[in-house]
């Protein structure tokens, strides 16, 4: 495969999990890729796995300046961003009751105000008709108990890819999100087998995706093969979405 050659992309969170499946995918297709990653140790690690074409970044995504400088590396090296993958995230469960300013400023400083102090900061590096994708869930249209600030953080992404995806249209920049259902990641693999069958029980295809499907989506929606295709939420669900409303 070679629907990427030439092009450059950047993976704000490309580590692990999802991100990495993305790295791997678009460097088996001819990209050449950046990922950031707030360890050293994990972005050593997603470096040698996934070889030399690929280059590893420290940066943490809730800081500015780190992505910021990140940008700038690969701007001074490459001259210009084609795609961008924005994957930085976290998931931590809270019911009304229970819920807390603080929990509700960490999610959506982490799931949203990143995504868009990076957007911000890739703005000028991005190439005119650069392909943007904004990594959502399928809890974005759902009511999930126990997770209504991450469910609105996911939510918020989606209304930020219409606007933004309208904003950028003069440049010929798409942006789309691609909105996993439960992902079969190694965090995933921690949880307790009864926990993960409640996750499954509501999924019409029978099983958690694997990373590897959800990068293809995101391969898809950043190539050319995407080109008329811009402020779209792609569920990559097994039809956990349709089953639920």
């Amino acid at each position: 495969m070679s629907k990427m050659t030439d092009k450059v992309a950047l993976i704000v969170g490309g580590a692990k999990g999802i991100g990495l499946a993305i790295a791997e995918r678009l460097t088996a297709e001819g990209a050449v890729v950046f990922l950031t990653g707030r360890r050293e140790e994990e972005v050593n690690a997603a470096v040698t796995q996934l070889g030399a074409s690929v280059t590893g970044l420290v940066a943490d995504a809730g800081i500015q300046s780190d992505i910021q400088q990140a940008i700038a590396t690969i701007t001074q090296r490459k001259g210009k961003i084609d795609l961008l993958v924005l994957n930085a995230g976290m998931s931590t469960p809270a019911s009304l009751a229970e819920e807390t300013a603080g929990h509700v400023n960490q999610l959506f400083s982490v799931n949203v105000q990143s995504h868009v102090t990076s957007f911000q900061a890739a703005l000028s590096s991005l190439n005119d008709k650069a392909s943007v994708v904004l990594i959502g869930s399928v809890a974005s249209g759902l009511g999930v108990a126990g997770y209504g600030t991450y469910s609105a953080t996911k939510a918020a992404l989606r209304s930020y890819a219409r606007t933004w995806s309208l904003e950028l249209a003069p440049r010929g920049i798409r942006v789309n999100v691609v909105a996993p259902g439960p992902t079969d990641t190694d965090m995933m693999a921690a949880v307790p087998e009864a926990v993960r069958q409640t996750l499954i029980a509501p999924i019409p295809l029978g099983r958690m995706a694997r990373p590897q499907e959800v990068a293809a989506a995101a391969s898809f929606l950043l190539s050319e093969d995407a080109s008329f295709i811009t402020g779209v939420e792609l569920l990559v669900d097994g039809g956990m979405a349709n089953n639920l409303t």
